[in-house]
């Protein structure tokens, strides 16, 4: 599912409410099940501290315990965020650890582990971010101070059923796996928010980078993606969900380089591209048929095909008529994109290509080069 999307066509017609991130939710578990190991009583409700100083409650879903190991779980509210954690139960088991030990976490059923190089943890780790881990720590040292007891535990958190659930999220294609991450850097979910798709991306570029990967694609959805994949032969860990983020994909490559992009997606969104949008979600901007029309006559387009794209009612009957008067729209619509996404690049280093690809993913057209594209000359 599209960040910002719902899987309605339109969003909720009331304030829209906010979320809890795994992070809080493992940090309020972890809080109850220490609780409960030093005490033998679990709270039905826990308090702790976000990273901003802002102190919220959680319920306590269920505990359990043996003496020697203390389990609690929070249920995942994501609030009106389309987040396929929401309603899951996230669970932390506390044990005493080794003296001096400090808080030791692990990766429990569900909770996947790192096994790629250019994440903020390194391969072998438990996939449980480090803000989280701070918001635990610091949860495990308040609670510690409380009840004047040990902090040397070892906290390993669980999500049932969470290796299914990582399938439909990037962790797979980033190296993380046997489950969900454990993430958040405030401690809230911002309904709608497009934060955690562009993370999503910068993490996909820096596993890239640190794999010494050569050429990396970014693509608009499933079809285009796999249809670059096949049309360069890219591994998996070169394929980054762009979906419509392609200014936030570019910018960041701006700073943290590859040898070579390519920007693949269908013939709707590149046309949206080529006219200079860099948001391609239908909330920033349509096809616009007046500048294909118009770009398609610079390129020497017949005057009744041009015709005809005035009067289309969207870009692929356009695609389609073109293609009927054997006009290369694709291989026009990929230039003024590549000119777009070369702004966007702005760094002459990073090879940039652009991939045109219809419903079917056939390659419909594609950039003149890795490194440069000019829109063609309008035929005399």
């Amino acid at each position: 599912m599209r960040c910002g999307m719902t899987g309605t066509s339109e969003a909720p017609n009331r304030p829209l409410k906010r979320g809890w991130t795994t992070g809080s939710c493992a940090t309020a578990a972890a809080r109850a099940a220490y609780e409960l190991l030093i005490t033998g009583s679990c709270p039905a409700m826990v308090e702790i501290a976000l990273p901003g100083g802002r102190r919220v409650s959680f319920a306590v879903a269920m505990h359990e315990s043996d003496g020697t190991r203390a389990t609690a779980g929070v249920i995942k509210d994501a609030g009106d965020d389309p987040d396929v954690t929401h309603g899951a139960l996230v669970k932390a088991t506390v044990q005493r650890g080794l003296a001096d030990a400090g808080v030791t976490f692990l990766a429990g059923p569900g909770v996947g582990t790192i096994t790629r190089p250019g994440l903020p943890l390194p391969p072998g780790e438990p996939a449980i971010n480090p803000v989280p881990r701070e918001m635990m720590t610091a949860a495990l040292d308040e609670a510690a101070r409380a009840l004047g007891a040990t902090r040397d535990v070892v906290v390993e958190i669980s999500i049932p059923g969470g290796e299914e659930l990582a399938k439909k999220t990037l962790n797979p294609r980033l190296g993380i796996v046997g489950g969900l991450s454990i993430l958040g850097t405030t401690g809230i979910v911002v309904p709608f928010s497009c934060a955690a798709w562009i993370h999503s991306i910068y993490r996909g570029i820096d596993v890239a980078r640190a794999a010494g990967l050569p050429h990396i694609a970014g693509a608009t959805g499933s079809t285009s993606e796999k249809a670059v994949q096949q049309l360069f032969g890219l591994p998996e860990a070169a394929l980054i969900d762009m979906g419509d983020f392609a200014g936030g994909m570019l910018k960041y490559l701006r700073r943290h380089p590859v040898a070579r992009v390519t920007v693949a997606g269908g013939f709707a969104k590149m046309t949206k591209l080529g006219q200079g949008l860099l948001d391609l979600h239908s909330r920033a901007g349509e096809v616009d048929v007046e500048w294909l029309a118009d770009t398609l006559h610079d390129a020497g387009a017949p005057e009744a095909l041009v015709t005809r794209a005035r009067g289309a009612n969207t870009a692929l009957q356009v695609l389609q008529e073109s293609e009927r008067a054997g006009f290369p729209a694709g291989a026009i619509v990929a230039s003024a994109a590549w000119q777009t996404a070369h702004r966007a690049l702005g760094n002459e280093a990073i090879a940039l290509d652009v991939a045109v690809f219809d419903r079917d993913g056939r390659l419909v057209g594609q950039s003149s080069g890795p490194a440069h594209s000019p829109l063609p000359r309008k035929r005399r």
